[in-house]
């Protein structure tokens, strides 16, 4: 309907009778709705926010305009941004006010048709008072998308107990450039790992009944130079083979019912504007249905920075034919320039409707339309929501829960990473500690940006962080009682301070053992070290905490380096000269208790890098996925080989692997890798046993070797697996010289790998046949058995 006029409206409306198909509803609906009233429902509405004071989304101030509600309601409303997510407030309250907001939006509009909303949800729900569990890139040093999935279902659940639709989560990018300020968001440099990890967190969002959405589609941590929002010349056998597969195989197995655009432009195409990525790959080719939303403001990006949109009327045109539905966070050009650009035949309706059906069918989907709809959150069944007093509910909801605190202690534990060890680790009884450097005694040196007190609280600084967030200093004095623990902080993290060098090497040497905490300060847009819009120069350590590194180890007394930080680092010296260096990834509120935890033993660690280490602060962008002419050479003084290859990790227990087989020494089809894997120790651990494959002859060029499986492993002391991977000749394929995939015939080589750069076995098999052409549908994953060896008796 085109006319402005309100047409009568059927007493029984069959868009809420549950008992047609969801196509049928959807249709009636459409039929009912003027222009005004259909574009409504492709835009959000970000009340909460405000163009003064700190930004929470890139360009914040300069896209935000005043929003008044009272006129736009009549038209109804698309989504509700960030309910919880951009001010401080109580749950219980907050659950009120979005519950009261969603009656304002079915009363005042004339079809009722309430709003999704939306929130982030990357490293737990990003609300005040709500439970801070490790930042992606500690999912991906756990190497266990079960424990995972765990995480997905109790973010979920907490953000559907207070109304919430959508979460803005997870992130697929692929590390390419670890100076790209937001790796912490990231899951890892291989596409496999972060593949199967996002969509363990999808399935358990999606099984909580909050719409999961895949950022960021695609190619924004391909960045030139490592920086933000930034230009991205990949081509496309690298997009191809590194950057689409994680969304792929999200889009296959996880149930995911939305995706949200990249910022960047890829060959000077914006993803906003690109039909091929969001219409013809991800829905023609892959059959996504749900709905594609916009990275905040990146509508108005292709006018205001990319400059392939005249005016807000031509951006929205462009986004709706390359396949933006909704346009987020706020409305600025699906709004009355849309309208006015259908009416005077610059945009076709049918592109306002094509995305419109998608939009109600999720609505549907959700319940919304629904006869019975209610907007009473489960938080607040019981409550009448029109008339109970707000103060009454202060304090009767959490989102910080035993259970939730729980499963972060899980994921930090598991996600630590034992870089060295000499012997130093666990500490035996010592007497005097010091707990030296600038995260030793910060409480927010476990946070990621997109943690509610980094991300928002920092704007209050007068109101309590919310949750229970124990320094590092706090947690060991907790593991140690019987020692005496003193600290000194040295320097700061990026300020450059030497002054307090001197002071906290001489209690180091007053010390038996020291407690080196390292790292970044997570923060937005330049006000941290690590963070979206944080970027890094190079990997040198921020600041003068390598000059402090360097102070403490000429100490001589046994130190432990411990890095709380965002990315991996240059080390300088430390991985020769410290007793131990561990690696947690702003492991979240229960972190420093779990670093504790393995600096007394009480915590065996088992986390395994999902990033590389630099051996270089300056050899970057680099990746363990490198061709061979990405490898060292002696045509170049510039040597990228790592410190620590991507999967590396070392433990307390030690682990044998032995009887390495394959097979078949050829196959077409299927062939079996099996090793065994004893814990040769004194205590149970866990192992990961890594398959790599390696194509040494191809047709074009291939990475040295990528991880195509892997297996967590959790045994016993003295108990042994024998764990078999059955590998299709599927994950051999790769993009040909035509842009079709393939599997090429010839040699393959599997190695079972402890990381990257550590094959206990390679074995060789040659795949058979003639080349054929595989697509989406091919095989992504080894079958994986574990059998249990039975101890010999001597």
């Amino acid at each position: 309907m085109n006319e402005t006029e309100t047409p009568s409206m059927p007493d029984t409306p069959p868009w809420r009778d549950s008992t047609r198909s969801t196509n049928e509803r959807v249709e009636a609906l459409l039929s009912e709705l003027t222009l005004e009233e259909k574009c409504a429902q492709l835009y959000g509405v970000w009340i909460a926010a405000s163009a003064e004071g700190g930004e929470v989304a890139p360009h914040q101030h300069d896209m935000s305009d005043a929003v008044d509600l009272d006129a736009l309601l009549s038209r109804g409303l698309g989504q509700l941004t960030r309910p919880f997510g951009t001010q401080p407030v109580d749950p219980a309250m907050g659950a009120l006010s979005l519950a009261r907001t969603q009656r304002r939006i079915v009363a005042e509009s004339r079809l009722g048709i309430p709003a999704v909303a939306h929130d982030e949800c990357l490293a737990g729900f990003a609300a005040w008072g709500a439970t801070a569990y490790p930042v992606p890139l500690a999912w991906g040093a756990t190497f266990s998308p079960e424990l995972i999935e765990r995480v997905g279902a109790r973010i979920g659940a907490d953000m559907r107990s207070v109304g919430v639709h959508q979460g803005l989560s997870p992130v697929l990018d692929v590390v390419r450039d670890a100076r790209w300020g937001r790796i912490e968001e990231t899951i890892g440099e291989d596409p496999y790992l972060v593949g199967t990890i996002a969509s363990s967190y999808i399935r358990g969002l999606e099984g909580a009944g909050v719409v999961a959405t895949l950022k960021h589609f695609v190619g924004y941590s391909a960045s030139r130079a490592g920086r933000n929002l930034a230009p991205v010349s990949v081509g496309p056998r690298e997009l191809a083979d590194v950057l689409l597969p994680p969304f792929e195989m999200a889009i296959r197995e996880s149930g995911v019912r939305s995706v949200m655009n990249s910022y960047s432009d890829i060959d000077g195409v914006p993803s906003a504007g690109d039909e091929y990525l969001l219409t013809t790959l991800l829905r023609d080719t892959w059959g996504f249905t749900g709905t594609v939303v916009a990275d905040y403001f990146a509508v108005g990006f292709l006018h205001r920075l990319h400059g392939t949109a005249a005016d807000w009327a031509e951006a929205a045109g462009q986004a709706l034919r390359a396949g933006i539905d909704v346009e987020l966070p706020t409305v600025t050009a699906y709004g009355d320039e849309l309208i006015a650009a259908v009416r005077e035949g610059r945009v076709e309706e049918n592109l306002v409707d094509r995305a419109l059906r998608r939009v109600l069918a999720q609505k549907i989907e959700l319940g919304l339309l629904d006869t019975d709809y209610d907007p009473t959150p489960e938080a607040l069944r019981g409550h009448d929501i029109d008339s109970v007093d707000a103060e009454t509910l202060r304090g009767s909801v959490s989102f910080d829960t035993a259970g939730n605190r729980e499963l972060a202690r899980d994921i930090a534990e598991r996600s630590i990473v034992l870089l060295t060890n000499n012997g130093t680790l666990p500490f035996m009884n010592p007497r005097r500690i010091a707990v030296i450097g600038p995260n030793a005694d910060d409480p927010y040196a476990v946070l990621g940006c997109y943690s509610f007190p980094a991300h928002v609280g920092v704007k209050h600084p007068n109101l309590p962080i919310g949750i229970d967030l124990p320094t590092l200093r706090d947690s060991v004095r907790m593991e140690f009682p019987d020692a005496e623990v003193v600290h000194a902080s040295g320097t700061s993290v990026s300020g450059g301070e030497t002054e307090g060098i001197a002071a906290a090497a001489e209690l180091a040497r007053s010390a038996d053992v020291v407690v080196l905490a390292l790292g970044d300060r997570a923060g937005l847009f330049g006000r941290g070290t690590s963070g979206e819009g944080c970027d890094a120069e190079n990997l040198a350590l921020p600041g003068a905490q390598q000059m402090l590194v360097d102070a403490i180890l000429d100490t001589g007394t046994p130190t432990s380096l411990v890095l709380l930080a965002g990315r991996p680092y240059f080390l300088g010296s430390a991985p020769q000269r410290a007793g131990a260096i561990v690696a947690a990834f702003f492991a979240g509120e229960e972190g420093t208790g779990a670093i504790a935890g393995v600096l007394s033993g009480r915590v065996n660690p088992s986390g395994r890098l999902p990033v590389s280490v630099p051996a270089h602060a300056g050899a970057q962008p680099s990746t363990y996925l490198a061709a061979p002419l990405g490898q060292r050479s002696g045509v170049s003084n510039i040597d990228p080989t790592p410190a620590f290859w991507f999967g590396h990790g070392l433990g307390y227990s030690s682990f044998a692997w032995t009887e390495a087989q394959i097979s078949s020494a050829e196959f077409s089809n299927e062939v079996e890798v099996a090793v065994t894997v004893t814990n040769t120790g004194k205590r149970s651990g866990s192992d990961v046993v890594q398959v790599y494959l390696s194509d040494p002859v191809a047709s074009v060029v291939r990475p040295v070797r990528r991880l195509i499986a892997y297996h967590r492993l959790e045994l016993n002391a003295g108990a042994s697996a024998r764990v078999r991977f059955l590998l299709s000749a599927d994950l051999t394929s790769f993009t040909a010289r035509d842009g079709r995939r393939i599997v090429e015939p010839g040699e393959m080589v599997f190695g079972c790998g402890r990381s990257a750069g550590a094959m206990e076995a390679e074995l060789s098999a040659v795949l058979t046949g003639e080349a054929r052409v595989v697509d989406h549908r091919r095989a992504l994953h080894a079958s994986v058995c574990v059998e249990e060896v039975p101890i010999r008796v001597m």
